[in-house]
């Protein structure tokens, strides 16, 4: 089995770093219910205002629906509400 590695990085004014570490579990939860396709993620703070977050799907397609639905969840428009620059979105396939 191969799987998708989503890893977005984007910048948060770092006043609002604690309301997204806020909103992170009902991302999450919003994720886990509502996701085809997802195994889990890691939030990574790179900088004082960059952040990383690396999240796995377990195919190409799953990642493709989710980016689709966008911020359709309370919890999820809540943590991307924080977000002030999306940086770069990259995917890869685990092998």
């Amino acid at each position: 089995m191969t799987t998708t590695m989503e890893l977005t990085r984007f910048r948060v004014s770092p006043d609002h770093a604690d309301l997204l570490l806020a909103a992170r579990p009902g991302m999450i939860a919003d994720f886990q219910t509502d996701r085809a396709g997802f195994l889990g993620a890691k939030l990574i703070r790179m900088s004082e205002d960059e952040w990383l977050d690396i999240v796995e799907w377990r195919a190409p397609e799953d990642f493709a629906a989710s980016r689709a639905k966008g911020a359709n969840l309370p919890g999820i428009r809540a943590f991307f509400d924080q977000i002030d620059e999306l940086v770069s979105m990259e995917e890869g396939t685990v092998r």
